[in-house]
């Protein structure tokens, strides 16, 4: 049996960043370890603040302040003529409110004690089953604690056995929230019905609680602990387990939110707190090994279809601090970070769960989390769900189609009375109750604040996902509405320009400024080559998809007549790929945000085979932007590196951004740009201080490397570096439902195993490697191993 790959640490965690996560997609808990009192800070994905309103109440209030078509016409105008504050100053009364936030839900409280000496021998987090075990020593008794989060059971579990004599247990829950109920092993708590960013600073009450009208929504969350052991269990406002060998601590949690989004009718506080303790209850009669099983082999199901390992280290317990995060095995730092994204995704974000992963995913302990912990869509939520597919966790995929579900009713609305059109709209933000307004208040920077595309490159993770899978039925039942009404939106978008070309307007690069004729920094602009190209591929996508359904339809029609009015990419005077209409100045030619390069990843209308020129202006564009900045930088970086071919550029990105993070962990932004990246003492990706979009784009980056499929070719170590001579990639998903094994060794592909997964086996798949092809024709069902040594031969 294959040995897994573990996380070790000598230390408990002092810092929210050292603690171990766990998660099942919905509930998730930060191990951090200790002997005498630890702590286990707990997340719920469905707390969020807000309501099930969403954007109603703002959208009222925009109107009323005079926003809608007849300001968009001027705003427009005044673009044209290049009157900038008169543009900026219209368009501010489109601003919305913020979009809400990702709150931390509560913490458990354990504390052992026995008489004699105290230890603690480390923790080990495992990524392939999801568990945190630690020992130590209590009182000179040798303990074992284990820490998972059941799916099966939706139950965080503790177990713990003592050996050579017995240990009292301590237990306590609090939260950071208004708790309005509370028990020795319970807590029912409120969830604020708004929360402000903390960017902020004037809002005078951060978090409002609901004021108790009757018959208005009622967020609610009832968290209930459950305790199995062969000790004396007292309860009287703490609980205490007295002389016990073996626990078992179970807790689960109801929410209000939980009901709504699910589609469910929120029912009342106490119904939530029966809930609650009914399914810890469950969870503890099913026992420890049981619960322990059916954990296990629900992870290891998803976890266990794929794997990648750089060199020929995967298996074992590695210390982070001095075998990761040194530089020492960078083959095996490649190999951890990888499965590290896998587990992540695995852990926040699975079917029937809740909202997609946030930006840091389930974790959060701050009442003002960084970015709100919500959506950003300019690339943030985007890049937490590139490797699903590729990497074998296609099911994660679906909370993400679940709030785009929300999004097309909110955003219909949005898109019909802000701006006339029809179809369905979102802007650079939103929650998990569906924002699809503009946010900034009305003195927000139009560089982010303004922004309409989010939702038609979110619906590009809805055509991936009927690439990979071929799923008929999905395309038909909910892909193809959503492209559709997204297209629908981009149709009434779209304006003709003085050339005759399509443009879009207002537009923006984001979050990159362009020097004016007077050199000042601007934003406001027309048709920006990254909502060029995102309109492109949704509109090429709608044909395909209609093609596939069979479906005849009249948007197919005006897709038809758009699309090659749409502008193409350009190369600037300078040679690299161009990022607005016009060949303009940026403010900050390093910026962080590459916009104009989705064209090259992950949309594939660029790249060095079908477009060399523009392939080799991409290039020079990432040469200008120079180095990365932070986690999802990186990683977007390496990425595109990958996809360009350049695996000893893509090496070294991944070398910066593996490094241990310098400068404060708990600051926003950075005095110095050396402090802006680099990995936090659990490995999380830094932004700073945290942000879990480079975690889940390193995963992705890497499995780039070794293996590629768009535009109908399957490529094999398209981008390896030379110092990553050997390795394997095992069940690795590529577009037209199959799935891919490989080997290497000494730098050149040893083995080589294509399987039809699902799919037409009427369509040749074609393989590459190092620039030589074949073509191969599989049955459902059906693997063939490639002649490797006829491909490096041929011609």
């Amino acid at each position: 049996m294959t040995q897994d790959l573990l996380l070790g640490w000598a230390e408990p965690a002092s810092a929210w960043v050292e603690a171990a996560p766990v998660g099942n997609g919905r509930l998730g808990a930060m191990v951090f370890g200790g002997v005498r009192r630890s702590r286990f800070q707990l997340n719920d994905s469905t707390v969020w603040s807000g309501t099930p309103d969403g954007p109603a109440e703002g959208l009222a209030g925009v109107l009323a302040a005079g926003a809608g078509p007849d300001r968009l016409a001027e705003v427009r105008a005044a673009i044209r003529n290049e009157d900038y504050r008169r543009a900026e100053s219209l368009l501010m009364s489109f601003e919305g409110p913020y979009s809400q936030e990702y709150l931390p839900y509560a913490d458990l409280w354990m504390t052992l004690s026995a008489d004699g000496e105290d230890a603690y021998h480390g923790r080990t987090l495992n990524l392939d089953n999801g568990v945190v075990r630690e020992e130590l020593t209590v009182g000179g008794r040798r303990v074992e604690r284990l820490t998972w989060v059941s799916r099966p059971a939706q139950a965080i579990c503790i177990a713990l056995t003592v050996e050579d004599g017995t240990v009292d247990l301590g237990l306590e829950l609090s939260s950071p929230l208004r708790v309005v109920h509370k028990t020795a092993l319970s807590l029912g708590i409120e969830i604020p019905v708004d929360g402000a960013p903390r960017h902020e600073e004037a809002v005078a009450e951060p978090l409002r609680y609901a004021d108790g009208t009757p018959g208005e929504y009622d967020p609610f969350g009832a968290l209930v602990a459950k305790v199995e052991t062969d000790g004396r269990l007292l309860t009287n406002g703490v609980a205490t387990v007295l002389g016990m060998t073996r626990a078992l601590v179970t807790l689960s949690s109801s929410t209000t939110a939980a009901d709504v989004w699910s589609g469910g009718t929120a029912v009342n506080r106490q119904s939530h707190v029966d809930r609650a303790a009914d399914t810890a209850t469950q969870a503890l009669a099913t026992g420890r090994d049981e619960l322990l099983r059916e954990h296990e082999t629900d992870l290891r199901g998803l976890l266990g279809s794929m794997s990648l390992t750089i060199g020929s280290r995967r298996g074992g317990t590695y210390d982070v601090e001095t075998e990761i995060l040194s530089g020492k095995d960078e083959l095996l730092t490649a190999t951890v970070i990888f499965q590290l994204g896998r587990y992540l995704l695995a852990s926040a974000s699975r079917p029937d769960s809740g909202p997609p992963a946030n930006l840091q995913g389930l974790w959060n302990e701050e009442l003002r989390p960084a970015w709100s912990s919500n959506y950003t869509t300019n690339i943030n939520v985007e890049m937490n769900y590139w490797a699903a597919e590729t990497a074998g966790l296609s099911e994660c995929h679906t909370p993400l189609f679940d709030l785009l579900d929300k999004l097309a009713v909110t955003g219909g609305q949005v898109a019909k009375e802000l701006y006339g059109a029809r179809g369905w709209v979102t802007h650079h933000n939103t929650d998990a109750w569906g924002w699809s307004l503009p946010v900034g208040m009305g003195h927000g920077n139009p560089s982010w604040a303004i922004w309409m595309m989010g939702g038609v490159w979110l619906a590009q993770h809805v055509w991936d996902h009927y690439e990979f899978t071929v799923d008929t039925e999905f395309l038909r039942e909910r892909g193809w509405p959503l492209l559709r009404g997204c297209a629908e939106f981009c149709l009434d978008w779209l304006t003709e320009g003085p050339d005759g070309r399509l443009d879009t307007i207002p537009a923006t690069s984001p979050e990159n400024l362009f020097l004016s004729a007077e050199g000042r920094p601007e934003s406001l602009t027309h048709s920006p080559t990254m909502d060029m190209s995102l309109i492109r591929a949704l509109f090429t996508h709608c044909l395909a998809a209609a093609d596939a359904l069979g479906i005849d339809d009249q948007v197919c029609a005006e897709i038809r007549a758009a699309l090659p009015r749409l502008r193409p990419p350009k190369v600037t005077a300078g040679g690299w790929l161009q990022e607005w209409a016009e060949d303009l100045t940026e403010e900050d030619p390093s910026h962080r945000h590459m916009s104009q390069m989705v064209a090259v990843y992950p949309l594939g209308e660029i790249d060095p085979a079908r477009t060399p020129e523009l392939a080799a202006a991409a290039t020079k564009l990432l040469n200008r932007r120079g180095p990365g900045a932070m986690g999802w930088s990186w990683a977007w970086k390496i990425a595109l590196r990958a996809r360009l071919g350049d695996g000893e550029t893509a090496r070294e990105l991944f070398l910066e951004s593996s490094r241990p993070l310098t400068g404060d962990l708990t600051r926003d932004a950075p005095v110095d740009g050396s402090e802006w990246g680099g990995l936090l003492p659990n490995l999380f990706s830094s932004h700073p201080p945290f942000q879990i979009d480079g975690n889940y784009g390193f995963t992705a980056a890497l499995l780039e490397m070794v293996v590629q499929s768009h535009n109908g070719v399957v490529s094999l170590l398209p981008a390896l570096p030379k110092a990553w001579p050997d390795g394997s990639a095992l069940g690795v998903r590529c577009r037209g439902g199959l799935s891919v094994d490989l080997y290497w060794a000494e730098g050149r592909l040893t083995d080589a195993i294509i399987r039809r997964i699902t799919g037409d086996e009427r369509l040749p798949v074609r393989i590459d490697y190092r620039g030589r092809a074949t073509q191969v024709r599989l049955a459902a069902g059906q693997e063939i191993r490639l002649e490797i040594e006829r491909m490096e031969t041929s011609c």
